[in-house]
């Protein structure tokens, strides 16, 4: 088996997910979903179950199939003003900060590549003092993750070859994403379906530093 700091050791830049990878925004996301579960009859425990990781079109197709897409659009856009109206706790992910700091610090490219709207993206990572400076949001894709869109764009963005980036995911729909994408897949938390796997940010950043000191 590959050790991590090998898989490591060719990455040039880093993609990060961001709600529940670089943001710990768990709270507000089941809160707003469990708002519109009630709104609309249906079992929170249920939505909640599976809503962490797609965008909201997707998850409101999954329990309303039969709405046509202009009232699809109005429960996405009332469920957007929801979102960015509710980012108390939003905070960053354990190591966040640190490892945004040492990428900033090595001049490594970075970015953050999410399920969430742009306006979403700005709100919940200004909440958690984060600046990245890409960030790939639904906005600027035609498919979200599981498709790998978003990460192609985001390498092209960074101008750094698929395989020299790390794609940092929690969530299935994330991972399947990176990895089709092409990217080194890194999982963090409790996620073991990786080319490397890290308990939170913290140890990935410890990963990449002993990684970096192994180059020559």
């Amino acid at each position: 088996m590959t050790s991590p700091m090998r898989h490591l050791a060719s990455c040039r830049a880093v993609l990060l997910d961001m709600d529940g990878t670089l943001v710990d925004s768990g709270a507000a996301v089941e809160a707003t979903w469990r708002a519109w579960a009630r709104d609309n009859d249906l079992d929170p425990a249920t939505v909640l179950a599976v809503c962490h990781g797609p965008d909201a079109a997707t998850t409101v197709r999954r329990f309303l199939p039969g709405i046509g897409a202009a009232e699809l659009a109005r429960h996405v856009a009332a469920h957007l003003e929801r979102e960015c109206a509710d980012i108390d706790g939003v905070i960053p992910a354990p190591g966040a900060p640190e490892l945004v700091a040492w990428l900033d610090e090595r001049r490594l490219p970075w970015g953050v590549v999410t399920n969430a709207h742009l306006r979403l993206a700005r709100a919940r990572l200004g909440a958690a003092g984060i600046e990245a400076p890409v960030i790939v949001s639904f906005d600027d894709v035609e498919r979200g993750k599981p498709h790998p869109d978003g990460y192609l764009l985001g390498v092209r963005r960074l101008g750094v070859e698929p395989r020299r980036v790390a794609g940092v995911e929690d969530s299935a729909p994330g991972l399947e994403a990176a990895r089709a994408a092409g990217t080194l897949v890194v999982a963090v938390g409790k996620s073991q379906d990786g080319d490397v796997v890290c308990h939170d940010l913290h140890e990935l950043r410890r990963l990449l530093i002993a990684a970096a000191d192994r180059l020559p």
